[in-house]
């Protein structure tokens, strides 16, 4: 019975007894109905003990605690044990932290020189002069190219006086002097006229308009107002192609006659030293007239003449693609540059 009632019912058991004995007596009085009613007022005392009593909350607690041992042969089920666990456990991961390995190398230094020795013959160095040889002179032989140009600009050229224009020959009965038939008269004198430093040109270079037709006057209002160039006409000659000037006509250009630089040429050094001299047309698409590579002979070796010797040969002739230090087309694929560096070698 201690065991079927809670501790609280005790009271309601006494004032059962009490009632059981009185029933003897009273059982001739009382009847059927009677004691069904007095049982159930009995058993209603009965109830309301255990709903008072918070006993029974505590000890389900020590089931509860013998229930996680058959949950402990079945470990990844129970959550509240494992999560115990590792906690316990990642202590040895935490090991390999960057701390306790800092640590271990700070504590292995003795036995360190022990495995050092074993890597002293072998040369871990060797790559080292491999790596030697990569500081290579490349840069330095990209600047050689500049050579020929960029050494003659080091220092302020002398002035070495005029060079005179050639003596004009006499009349003779055989005929005295070169023949022209596109360097006219007037032309010559024109050329003759200007006032040239000796040493002042050391390049002739040879252009195409890219045009297939055009004159001095049409290319000097195009660099003044589209170019923007306060000389006008870039080029110190104009040979014409037949098309807006005469088929094999110089025209001599402003540069010439007040003698200054040009703007032919990427490079204002070279457009200093440089003369320039434009064919009228486009050599990609046609090639020069006969007239004009006839025209271009004489003026370049009138010019030759003029301008004297430079160190103790003639000015350098080039086409513009030989010598532009960017890239370019001029004179046209067309144009003869075979023939040009063959006719005028240095």
């Amino acid at each position: 019975m201690r065991k079927l009632l809670p501790a609280g019912s005790w009271p309601g058991l006494l004032l059962l007894a009490a009632l059981l004995a009185l029933l003897p007596r009273a059982q001739s009085e009382l009847t059927d109905a009677q004691r069904r009613a007095l049982f159930l007022e009995s058993r209603e005392d009965i109830h309301p003990v255990p709903r008072a009593s918070a006993t029974p909350r505590p000890r389900p607690t020590p089931a509860a605690r013998s229930t996680p041992r058959p949950t402990q042969h079945a470990k990844p089920r129970p959550t509240p044990d494992e999560e115990e666990e590792p906690e316990h456990t990642p202590k040895p991961r935490a090991k390999p932290t960057p701390e306790k390995e800092s640590h271990e190398r700070e504590a292995t230094p003795e036995p360190t020189p022990r495995h050092t020795a074993t890597p002293k013959p072998t040369p871990a160095p060797t790559p080292e002069p491999t790596a030697k040889p990569t500081p290579t002179p490349e840069p330095k032989t990209a600047e050689k190219p500049k050579a020929p140009i960029v050494i003659e600009k080091s220092g302020v050229a002398e002035d070495e006086g005029e060079v005179p224009p050639p003596k004009k020959r006499g009349w003779s009965l055989f005929g005295g002097g070169p023949k022209y038939t596109y360097l006219t008269p007037s032309v010559r004198a024109a050329i003759d006229n200007a006032r040239v430093k000796r040493g002042r040109w050391k390049y002739i270079v040879v252009h195409n308009s890219g045009t297939r037709q055009g004159n001095a006057k049409a290319f000097d209002s195009y660099h003044r107002n589209v170019r923007h160039m306060p000389n006008g006409l870039a080029y110190h000659f104009v040979i014409g192609n037949g098309h807006s000037s005469g088929n094999g006509e110089i025209e001599i250009g402003g540069r010439w006659t007040r003698q200054i630089n040009g703007g032919h040429v990427a490079s204002d050094y070279l457009n200093n030293i440089a003369l320039g001299i434009c064919l009228v047309g486009d050599f990609n698409r046609d090639i020069p007239t006969k007239a004009q590579t006839a025209a271009l002979e004489e003026l370049i070796d009138y010019l030759r003449k003029r301008c004297g010797r430079v160190k103790g040969h003639d000015i350098i002739v080039r086409g513009h693609k030989q010598i532009n230090p960017k890239p370019t087309d001029c004179p046209g694929d067309r144009f003869p540059l075979k023939w040009l560096n063959r006719e005028f070698h240095d």
